[in-house]
């Protein structure tokens, strides 16, 4: 059957959706001197201001969804203030995956709340006491939220939770496609489910996001069991900016630049880094701009060498780090810049300033190294365009010199196919569809706990009713259950009384009374950095730190002047040299569209205008390289004693085919875009992978069992081997798919040999 969700009407009356807003709002839009309300907004006006409908609206950054969603709802609590004035508790509930953009869309609102007589409140690890007080003392307005504070109140003001929620008439989910198959999105929909279960009553979910790749899944997500029912707004509009871009390469020469503090290895070892950053300076400096670096070890090394040639220069730095790690301060303080506008600034920086924090328009965004996804790249360009500008993206992509030590991923040119393959991805607005295979099992772990620390206790019955059958965990049946209640007692997460009633373990309570237990995922110990009393940001405790050693961190050079353990704390000063530290990777996954629309550009003579000579000159090599090969029509080839396999799948189909083929006793590794078979001919991969093809279809829990280490999410170490293999076949395996592309092997083998 096909998915046909609720969707809009032909385009609503401006002036019609504009009259049906209270006299308050509508005060606030004449202050604001805007003409009219844009498409999305108009579009908006009626379904959510009726107060009954989930509502998915999605539109590209900075087309206005944000206030679509806020203006009929602040125009229909203001309305229900006056009818039913007094009514105790929080009336609209705002999730953001960040505590910046919960801090951005309070200053956003403050203005239209104020107007309309609505308290706002918001609630966060950096909240003062006094306003967490006053949300437990006199709950009424809006509140701004993480999940992670969310899962807190639940925890410790449990009985407080139906009194705070009594008058709650609207959830709000921001950068909702930051949740979509995601533990923390497991985590924000079994929340917003227990609300429903404390209010006794079904609440209106409105997601708000720019990059969709499909609409069932957005709607299964926002509506679990009901997605059909969800009213989908998605604007015309998205993209219609114009967009100037660049793909710009880079050829490792093995020229040493003369950089202060950096000796031959470094430079030897970066030289692409350098030639970037001279390109950037250059080209960005007196501008406001963005650049994204993949890491934070990358934004530290580029924000060094940014300080170095402002100063060899002899001109003003207005390069700055902006990431997880560096304090609020220092991030504040960059963001403030980029906002006010007064002072040319360039951040430097992660997936931190990718989502929808208002820091005014970029006038041009920079990627350096391919990104991970397509989602992430068009996140990134909505930071730029804005106002009737171009959106303007230069991305950078640096490879190796070939020589005759060169191995076949460095001649096919990987990096820069990848950035090519998503960049076109991107242009036709493909995304990568979220893994919705999941059964969150570390999150229901917590769920469990969370549930009866909500209510001093809980039967079994009760739990697997509220999370399960009826919740958003509606894959885990009821034997998988049971067994994860048995690990659970096991582990002495849970015990239970002599009534049935399931209270907390021994475990169980040190778990729930620490500050980490509020995360659906896994957070790091870490010290802070601290240079005169001021708070640098933090690393990773397993960093190795000794006295005397150099880094460089917030974008400046530092030598460790003490380490204080017990208070994980190290005083840093001054120097004059220094590297980067390694912070531990996401390890983002890369989709299927991705690896086979690189497929197509090996196979294509089209080349791309957008990229400049050296990258054209790359693209030519990795295409001779796979004609060389003759990678079109063999996918398995002899390398020496090895043997190399080209799937061109994603990288759930590449760890399904590694785990079949060890299984089936062939010493196999994922190797990028390739699997490496050592010490295998092409007759055993092919003999192979045709007894695979012509047997039954592997069981992924048989083969999930043969996995070695499968503890992945938070809380999977308090999992037994059954249910361990079990959420790893679920989440990363794909047997029918890997299947198809075994097919595809063997058909290409055959070819090949006639």
């Amino acid at each position: 059957m096909n998915f046909s969700p609720s969707r809009s009407e032909p385009p609503a009356e401006p002036g019609r959706a504009y009259e049906l807003l209270h006299p308050k709002v509508k005060q606030w839009i004449w202050d604001q001197n805007w003409q009219e309300l844009r498409r999305t907004q108009a579009l908006a006006v009626g379904p959510i201001h009726a107060g009954k409908l989930d509502v998915i609206i999605s539109a590209a950054t900075a087309s206005g969804k944000t206030e679509a969603a806020w203006l009929p709802i602040v125009s229909a609590l203001a309305k229900a203030s006056e009818s039913e004035p007094g009514r105790a508790g929080v009336k609209a509930l705002y999730v953001s995956p960040l505590k910046a953009l919960i801090n951005d869309q309070y200053q956003r609102l403050e203005s239209l709340c104020e107007l309309a007589g609505l308290k706002l409140n918001r609630r966060h690890g950096d909240v003062t006491g006094a306003e967490r007080k006053a949300l437990r003392t006199a709950p009424d307005g809006l509140l701004l939220i993480t999940p992670e504070s969310l899962e807190a109140l639940f925890v410790l003001q449990g009985p407080k939770v139906p009194a705070i929620f009594a008058d709650l008439r609207y959830i709000v989910i921001d950068e909702m496609h930051a949740f979509i198959g995601t533990e923390r999105g497991a985590q924000l929909q079994s929340l917003m489910h227990r609300i429903e279960l404390a209010t006794r009553r079904r609440i209106p979910r409105i997601g708000l996001s720019a990059t969709f790749a499909d609409f069932r899944t957005a709607t299964d997500f926002i509506r679990p069991g009901d997605g059909d029912h969800v009213h989908v707004i998605e604007s015309d509009t998205a993209d219609q900016s114009d967009l100037r871009l660049q793909l710009r390469g880079y050829i490792n020469t093995g020229d040493v630049p003369n950089f202060e503090g950096a000796d031959s290895d470094e430079a030897a070892h970066s030289i692409d880094k350098h030639s970037i950053a001279q390109h950037l300076f250059s080209t960005l400096r007196g501008a406001d701009n963005l650049i994204f670096a993949n890491s934070r070890s990358s934004v530290e090394a580029f924000t060094d060498l940014f300080q170095q040639i402002s100063d060899q220069e002899r001109v003003p730095n207005e390069f700055f780090p902006h990431h997880g790690n560096l304090s609020k301060e220092f991030r504040e303080d960059v963001e403030q810049r980029l906002k006010q506008g007064d002072l040319p600034t360039t951040a430097v920086c992660t997936s931190t300033l990718e989502m929808g924090i208002d820091i005014g328009s970029a006038d041009s965004v920079a990627q350096i190294a391919p990104p991970h996804s397509v989602s992430a790249l068009r996140q990134r360009i909505g930071r730029s365009g804005r106002r009737g500008k171009p959106a303007v993206l230069r991305l950078y992509i640096s490879e190796t010199g070939l020589d005759t030590r060169s191995n076949l991923s460095d001649r096919l040119r990987v990096g820069l196919f990848q950035a090519t393959a998503i960049t076109e991805l991107m242009l036709e607005r493909w995304y990568e569809p979220a893994n919705s295979s999941s059964l969150h099992l570390s999150t229901l772990i917590q769920q469990i706990l969370s549930v009866i620390a909500q209510h001093g206790g809980a039967t079994a019955a009760q739990l697997f009713s509220a999370l399960c059958s009826h919740g958003p965990f509606h894959a885990v049946t009821t034997s998988m259950f049971m067994q994860l209640l048995r690990d659970a007692a096991h582990a002495e997460l849970l015990t239970q009384a002599g009534d049935g009633t399931l209270l907390p373990g021994r475990v169980g309570e040190l778990l729930i009374n620490h500050y980490t237990f509020y995360a659906a995922f896994q957070s790091v110990d870490e010290y802070r950095l601290m240079a005169d009393s001021r708070v640098l940001g933090t690393i990773p405790v397993d960093y190795p730190i000794l006295l005397g050693s150099l880094m460089i961190f917030a974008g400046k050079r530092w030598r460790v002047l003490a380490i204080d353990t017990p208070s994980k704390t190290i005083q840093l000063e001054r120097a004059g040299g220094g590297q980067a530290p390694v912070f531990l990777s996401s390890g983002a996954g890369i989709a299927n569209g991705i690896r086979q629309r690189m497929r197509r550009l090996y196979e294509s003579d089209q080349t791309p205008a957008y990229l400049d000579t050296t990258a054209k000159t790359l693209l030519d090599q990795g295409r001779n390289a796979y004609r060389q090969y003759d990678l079109g029509s063999s996918q398995i080839l002899q390398s020496g004693t090895d043997c190399i396999v080209f799937p061109w799948r994603g990288s759930q189909v590449m760890n399904t085919l590694n785990v079949l083929l060890t299984v089936e006793g062939l010493d196999a590794s994922i190797e990028g875009l390739t699997i490496l078979c050592r010490n295998a001919s092409t007759d055993e991969v092919l003999g192979t992978l045709a007894a695979v093809s012509a047997g039954p279809a592997p069981d992924p829990f048989t083969l999930a069992a043969e996995v070695p280490v499968k503890e992945v999410e938070k809380n999977d170490i308090y999992l037994g081997e059954a249910l361990l293999s079990q959420a790893y076949a679920a989440r990363d395996l794909d047997v029918p798919a890997t299947l198809a592309s075994i097919e595809e092997l063997l058909e290409a083998s055959d070819k090949n040999s006639q």
